[in-house]
């Protein structure tokens, strides 16, 4: 744990997992110093919509699924055990249901203009914005905070009026803007709380070979599959969860100096994550639990 309270900020690249390429140096170098794993998502409704998706995936990721399943709202500020949230998306349908749960909800409208490709300075300053929300300037921590937890959310084709491929490059971009500012000898850097989360988004029957979660002993035993004890994260609790889709999982990367441990992936790819990560596969529905208790928030839950 850190010595002082942390603050946490999200990068969700949510339906951009597929295209990341080598080229993408930051992404990679992240999750070679990171702890990554998988977070498993429930299987999709038949003729789910793609605007559909985006909200219920998000749903599970802050572990809301039961309130958007119940039409509900919180009619206070979102305060997931006691963090301040903010989530910045282009994205209305996920704006309107952030704003239900009580999330302070930023728009990224307009940010870059008309332009396919935002300027250097442009992802310096989004950078900069961001850590701000979370007070850190100009190196320096500040101890009256606006938010705890920041979410930035960058959808496929959605965020820049580009393709997919670009989104990906500004993802790239921002994620090496963010460690510019809180490196190696300024006071954020052991207090910054960093996650990077990438989706697949729509997933069809087509990926599962490609994209499945399962051992690889199980793979290539499935008869043998009643020997196989069942997974953390297919488990609630003492109750086993009933809708675990195997396959097509978002892929984190976490990190936060002297805080998380270093695992043996050393690209964020999703055959590295199999084989080398130290988280494996958690439920997307306690990612938010788990950084609630490195920022102080809530006690260790499980074991």
């Amino acid at each position: 744990m850190a010595d002082k309270p942390s603050r946490a900020l999200i990068l969700y690249g949510d339906g951009l997992a597929r295209f990341i390429h080598p080229s993408h140096a930051h992404l990679h170098s992240l999750a070679s110093t990171a702890n990554c794993g998988f977070l498993s998502l429930p299987n999709a409704p038949p003729s789910e919509s793609e605007d559909d998706r985006t909200v219920r995936e998000f749903a599970v990721l802050v572990d809301a699924f039961e309130t958007l399943n119940k039409n509900g709202q919180f009619s206070s500020e979102f305060r997931f055990m006691g963090m301040k949230a903010a989530i910045l998306s282009n994205n209305s349908g996920l704006k309107s249901f952030g704003e239900k749960l009580g999330f302070n909800v930023l728009n990224l409208n307009g940010l870059f203009g008309n332009s396919n490709t935002p300027p250097v300075s442009s992802i310096d300053n989004l950078a900069s914005k961001l850590l701000s929300l979370l007070a850190f300037q100009e190196g320096k921590v500040t101890e009256s905070n606006q938010f705890d937890l920041v979410i930035l959310h960058i959808g496929s084709g959605e965020n820049l009026n580009a393709n997919s491929g670009n989104d990906v490059e500004f993802l790239n971009a921002l994620l090496g803007a963010i460690m510019s500012i809180a490196k190696p000898g300024t006071e954020i850097r052991s207090r910054l709380l960093l996650s990077l989360v990438m989706s697949y988004g729509s997933v069809s029957k087509a990926d599962e070979l490609g994209l499945s979660i399962l051992s690889t002993k199980y793979e290539k035993n499935p008869n043998l599959s009643a020997l196989f004890p069942n997974q953390s994260y297919t488990m609630r609790g003492e109750s086993q969860r009933n809708d675990v889709r195997q396959y097509g999982p978002m892929l984190f990367a976490q990190y936060q100096y002297a805080v998380t441990r270093k695992d043996m992936v050393e690209t964020f790819s999703f055959e590295e994550f199999k084989e080398c990560s130290g988280n494996l596969t958690i439920p997307a529905d306690r990612l938010l639990h788990e950084i609630a208790f490195k920022l102080w928030k809530a006690p260790k839950y499980g074991a």
